[in-house]
């Protein structure tokens, strides 16, 4: 039994306006208090912990200087948004972080009136920023509006593209660049902070506006050359230029752990500042816990874990994951074809490649934030006989759907597309759930659609991705660990368009799409033990369907149920399609289709879940004597 955390000066912060009545030399206790908290709450949840503890200081300073939540503070993706969260009236909900009816993992609108934009996609924060600035002043309001954006989600061009349009509107917004692996530039120390804190105030600010009336007086062109020579003069001591050609005013950098540079640094920008501030903010994902700082890439996102160690819980090994599967059996077909490649949009870990990039470095591309990039510099590479494996999880593969649509499947291009967290995701609930990939990608003319069954269906599929160069393929697979499957050494070419029947029955077909397999056949054993003959058949493919199998079920059953972990317009439409256009609705043919409920799902419990959307095997056994009108038998299944 642990002791109970100490944490007196937190205790009496229930929201913002608690934390502005304290006195600014309290701020760094209150920090400390705040980073413990922290930390003893994710090591009992998980959940994502070195983001979070690198803004603890940043959090506290913008809570006491604005006036929240009339002062909106969007943070972009929202993972950085714990102590947040903490600090806003939700301290007491922290232990139920990513739990079903419990706190979201992102920041989320409906859940505080201290999140004004839900995020948990990256690099939108700008953009929203800009939309409630420009509704502020069509409204006549006088608030703030403070976007926090980490310098990874400045690799995305939706961040440029905001800027460009906060530039010319020349709206009063403030961003701050969380600077946290010192990327741009470190801070200098004291004097930075001092130059700063005078580049912020109300003299230096006055004076620069003093000179733009007089450098106007002289006409626009040598106007234009005097103020952009002032600002690169300046650009070269902070580091700004960029940021300035953009029409932003630009502070820093700064060390955004000390609260005597940060407090008066945002006190002065928001009492003095006109148009768009940019505030460099250097921080240390991490920060106050040492294994977390010694490893940020392990310490991102995190299972539960021993507070005095650092060591994560583990769940047990029964099978390998997924997206190891995919990694090693992209290897091995890289060791075989060196026209092989492999592009990432930031997530080299969390699709495997960074292992792929250990073992073929000059043939692995990560092209940050930016996942639009990533598919059309993939295109590219395909036009020149390259063979791009483009590794993206399905909520992030929507950023990018014009470029799959026009670059790649119109040009009927070879990019080939593995579609890691397809289906439920669990504890990251709605925002990261792989729903829509399959409705997404498989209404493209020429797309080859594929659905792993299990880690053994993956491999194969991943051959089969390799040796395919008619046009785009993508194959979907879900977030952890396998069923346990015996694994080839080497996956097998699969026939494109063709399935497979796994249980042969007579009475009842179940049609699999993808990792619901496994529930398909446990429901057949009961429904064969109520006298009903099932056969289960894996598709494979949405696109294209196996129509003769498809046909030889539709003919020889009587129902005939499509099981798959995804929403509304995916496999199932494409099978009633071919069924209604064949006439095999004509003749009496039950037919059903489960699939993921039409609705955005909050986390939870991933098998809490299935068990919810009815695609578990209960679910399916249900379906099934439902359509036999068997309802008795339907209610107790």
């Amino acid at each position: 039994m642990t002791a109970r955390l100490q944490t007196p000066l937190l205790d009496t912060v229930k929201v913002p306006a608690d934390l502005r009545a304290l006195d600014e030399t309290q701020l760094p206790q209150l920090a400390s208090e705040l980073r413990s908290d922290l930390i003893d709450i994710v090591s009992q949840t998980g959940g994502h912990l070195g983001a979070g503890l690198g803004v603890v200081e940043l959090t506290v300073a913008l809570h006491y200087v604005f006036d929240t939540p009339d002062d909106r503070i969007i943070w972009d993706v929202g993972h950085q948004a714990y102590p947040h969260k903490i600090l806003t009236g939700r301290r007491d909900r922290m232990r139920t972080l990513r739990q079903e009816g419990g706190l979201s993992g992102f920041t989320k609108r409906s859940e505080s009136d201290y999140d004004p934009f839900g995020a948990a996609h990256s690099s939108t924060s700008i953009s929203a920023g800009l939309g409630m600035a420009v509704a502020r002043d069509l409204a006549g309001g006088r608030n703030n509006v403070i976007s926090v954006i980490g310098d990874g989600a400045m690799s995305a061009g939706m961040a440029y593209e905001a800027m460009n349009n906060a530039g010319a509107l020349d709206a009063r917004l403030i961003v701050i660049l969380n600077d946290n692996d010192m990327s741009i530039a470190p801070p200098a120390g004291a004097m930075s902070g001092y130059l700063a804190r005078l580049a912020s105030g109300r003299a230096y600010q006055g004076l620069r506006d003093i000179g733009k009336k007089l450098t106007s007086y002289l006409g626009t062109r040598v106007d234009r050359a005097i103020t952009r020579a002032v600002e690169h003069a300046r650009g070269y001591v902070t580091g700004g230029t960029l940021f300035e050609e953009m029409g932003f005013y630009h502070i820093g950098p700064i060390d955004g752990h000390n609260l005597e540079h940060l407090v008066p640094i945002l006190r002065n920008v928001r009492d003095n500042g006109t148009g768009p501030v940019l505030i460099h903010v250097v921080t240390q994902k991490g920060k106050g816990y040492a294994p977390a700082e010694a490893a940020a890439d392990k310490y991102h996102g995190v299972n539960k874990f021993d507070v005095i160690t650092g060591a994560q819980a583990k769940a047990p090994a029964n099978a390998p994951a997924y997206t190891k599967v995919f990694a090693d059996s992209l290897m091995a077909e890289a060791r075989e074809d060196e026209k092989i490649v492999a592009v990432t949009a930031a997530m080299p870990s969390g699709t495997g490649l960074d292992l792929f990039g250990q073992a073929f470095p000059k043939r692995t591309f990560d092209v940050g934030i930016a996942e639009q990039h990533a598919v059309t510099f993939a295109a590219g590479m395909a036009t020149e006989g390259y063979k791009p494996f483009v590794a993206i999880y399905s909520t992030f593969l929507q950023r990018a759907y014009d470029q799959v649509v026009h670059d790649v499947a119109i040009q009927k291009l070879p990019v080939r597309f593995p579609i890691d967290r397809a289906g439920f995701v669990g504890a990251d609930g709605a925002t990261h759930c792989g729903a829509f990939d399959t409705t997404y990608l498989a209404s493209l003319p020429g797309f080859v659609v594929m659905a792993a069954a299990d880690e053994a269906e993956l491999r194969h599929m991943v051959r089969t991705a390799a040796v395919y160069d008619e046009g785009p393929i993508a194959f979907r697979y879900p977030r952890g660990n396998g069923v346990g499957v015996d694994l080839p050494e080497r996956g097998s070419v699969l026939e494109i368009g063709k399935g497979r029947v796994v249980r042969e029955g007579s009475k009842v077909a179940l049609v699999s799409f993808g990792t619901r397999l496994q529930d398909c056949l446990l429901a057949a054993e009961e429904l064969g033990a109520a006298g009903l003959s099932t056969t289960v058949a894996d598709a494979r493919f949405a696109k294209p369907l196996d129509q003769d199998l498809l046909r030889r079920l539709a003919r020889s059953h009587e129902v005939l149920v499509t099981v798959e972990e995804g929403a509304i317009g995916g496999f199932a439409a494409h099978v009633l399609d071919f069924l209604a256009r064949d006439g095999l609705l004509d003749h009496g043919l039950k037919v059903r289709t489960l699939i993921l409920p039409d609705e955005f799902t909050d986390h939870a419990k991933p098998e809490k879940m299935y068990a919810d959307a009815g695609l578990d095997s209960a679910g399916i056994v249900r379906t099934v004597f439902a359509a036999l009108g068997r309802l008795e038998q339907a209610v107790r299944a």
